[in-house]
């Protein structure tokens, strides 16, 4: 047991330095060149086999660039992290703390508890503290989706009959009060809300996504190449499917052949078939399926990206990690490694520097300005400054070259703090429509990267980028910090002169109606104040002559006590004879 020391009166003033915030560091920009530099030459010690396939893949692909991806997974006792470094610039950050429980992608059998047809939802009891949100829309059998090209329809007659007979006024006669539902969580809880849902299942492979209840087959539109295109159509209508069951080809399936997409069929098979194990032996609300945890989740999602190495420090995930490669692709288990240095995991590849830049409002940028992000609980905004630009200022791209510098950090910012919803980027002014669409390009081009759901409008004449992006979970700023209980979350208080005048505005309205009453006309007041020390700072100074005509006007005597421990927004009128609170 670590030995605990009890605070001692007689040490208070020794380290008087705690008691004000830790100063935020000041974020310094870490030169791309420094980190791909060390890449490359961790790049350079791969095994001759990797290096010699990285080669080929060169050959043949020429005009794809050139990047060294690795995944660092550092593991504690109360927090799992993952870094995905591309060049060993960090691109995607993410924790998962020990008692927490992501639940994007869990599947439950529900039962409906109420229907708010203003709302157009159901309520749903999951068996979780909150019960699940499920929109009159997500009840019915899922629109094409404008990412997927369709090739093939495997839907049985019953299911086709239902997509063209119902609509969401048959929702109270399919799903009355107390009947039992299969969702899928495609939104976490954030603040007050309970999880969003939907029916339409899917469970997601390496290489392709398995719909169990939409018999529709098609190929993600992320898939640009033609002939790749022709290649994968051919391949979805080879494959044998059941009945009324529907599968998506991922981007990762891109140049894979027949029998990779077999294999993951068939293991998403065995997992369905054993959620409806579950569903048809259970008659309460139960989850039938939880995504797994965030390291064997990353590197089933990130194994696809052409991810040359994956260090673990960790023993216990180490061994967890080479059994889901195993699984999932043999041939990729010469890309994991265990770490064994003395130095941390995350410092010892720069991760640490990096991160830290995630959670401060201003970030630098490469040309010496900076953005500031300013996240609220309706939208995200950033805010561009040029600041100490290196460009030259009389010149005419630079501000373009500001503005594209500013757009890119964002991009990247964006996706480290895994911000959603509605994000405004607020350039500096550009009058020429050709400038403004560079920058346009330059963000979109940024957040191609980005593997959630988003989409960007053109810088208007006001110079403001309007974004949204896909809100599965909580932002990394909110998950890791809490509302200052100080100041409520409002990231100011109020200063001395307004708190001077809202004391002076109550004494005023104190004293008037304790002269209304009849037992105290011609006789002095005695008030006592209680209030912070910076308060009564600005009372004893500058509004002291104030006070003094207040004093003779009322005929009242005024006496006030501070203590640091009373909040600065806070303070007490009390009658000096009795003691009594006075409002």
């Amino acid at each position: 047991m670590p030995d605990i020391e009890n605070f001692d009166k007689s040490k208070q003033g020794e380290h008087d330095e705690l008691r004000d915030p830790p100063q935020e560091r000041a974020g310094t920009h870490i030169d791309p060149a420094e980190l791909r530099n060390e890449a490359r030459q961790r790049a350079s010690q791969r095994p001759i086999i990797q290096r010699a396939m990285h080669a080929i893949k060169r050959l043949l692909n020429p005009s794809k660039p050139d990047v060294y991806r690795e995944l660092i997974v550092n593991s504690e006792s109360l927090e799992k992290r993952v870094a995905l470094l591309t060049n060993g610039v960090l691109e995607k950050f993410d924790i998962e703390r020990k008692g927490e429980t992501r639940m994007v992608g869990a599947i439950f059998k529900g039962r409906v508890q109420n229907l708010d047809n203003g709302l157009k939802a159901a309520f749903v009891e999951i068996g979780q503290p909150k019960n699940a949100f499920l929109h009159y829309w997500d009840m019915l059998p899922a629109a094409n989706d404008s990412s997927i090209e369709f090739i093939r329809d495997n839907s049985t007659k019953d299911q086709r009959d239902k997509s063209r007979r119902y609509t969401s006024k048959d929702i109270p006669t399919l799903f009355p009060t107390g009947s039992e539902v299969v969702i899928q969580i495609t939104k976490d809880a954030i603040g007050t809300k309970g999880p969003r849902t939907t029916t339409n299942i899917a469970l997601a492979g390496r290489f392709i996504v398995l719909m169990p209840f939409s018999g529709q087959c098609g190929i993600s539109r992320k898939i640009e190449d033609p002939s790749e295109r022709d290649r994968l159509k051919k391949i979805l209508r080879r494959i044998t499917i059941p009945a009324g069951m529907g599968v998506i080809i991922r981007t990762a399936g891109e140049g894979k052949k027949l029998r990779y997409f077999v294999r993951d069929l068939h293991l998403l098979l065995k997992k369905w078939e054993k959620i409806c194990h579950t569903i048809n032996n259970s008659n309460r609300p139960v989850t039938l399926y939880q995504d797994p945890g965030l390291v064997e989740r990353t590197v089933r999602d990130f194994l696809t990206e052409d991810v040359d190495r994956i260090l673990v420090d960790s023993k216990e995930d180490y061994d967890a990690i080479i059994a889901a490669v195993s699984e999932i692709s043999p041939r990729s288990k010469g890309k994991v490694a265990l770490y064994h240095e003395n130095i941390p995991i995350f410092e010892r590849f720069n991760i640490e520097r990096q991160i830290e830049q995630t959670f401060n409002r201003r970030v630098p940028l490469p040309g010496g300005g900076e953005i500031v992000i300013d996240e609220t609980e309706a939208l995200v905004a950033i805010d561009v400054n040029t600041g100490g630009h290196k460009g030259a200022k009389d010149g005419k791209d630079y501000i373009v070259q500001a503005n594209i510098e500013a757009v890119r950090e964002a991009a990247r910012q964006i996706r480290l703090r895994n911000l959603g919803g509605l994000i405004i980027i607020d350039t500096i002014d550009m009058k020429n429509p050709r400038d403004r669409r560079a920058v346009f390009d330059a963000l979109r081009d940024e957040m191609a990267h980005d593997r959630a759901k988003h989409q960007e409008l053109p810088i208007s004449a006001l110079g403001i980028l309007q974004m949204t992006r896909q809100r599965q979970t909580e932002s990394n700023t909110v998950g890791i910090n809490t509302p200052c209980p100080y100041c409520r979350g409002r990231g100011i208080v109020k200063n001395p002169r307004t708190m001077s005048i809202e004391i002076q505005r109550r004494l005023i309205s104190i004293i008037r109606r304790l002269r209304a009453r009849r037992e105290n006309v011609g006789r002095e007041l005695t008030l006592r104040v209680l209030l912070h020390p910076t308060n009564l700072e600005r009372l004893r100074n500058e509004d002291s002559e104030t006070l003094a005509d207040m004093e003779r006007s009322y005929n009242v005597s005024l006496s006030f006590r501070a203590d640091p421990a009373y909040h600065v927004e806070n303070f007490k009128v009390l009658d000096a004879e009795t003691g009594d609170e006075l409002r």
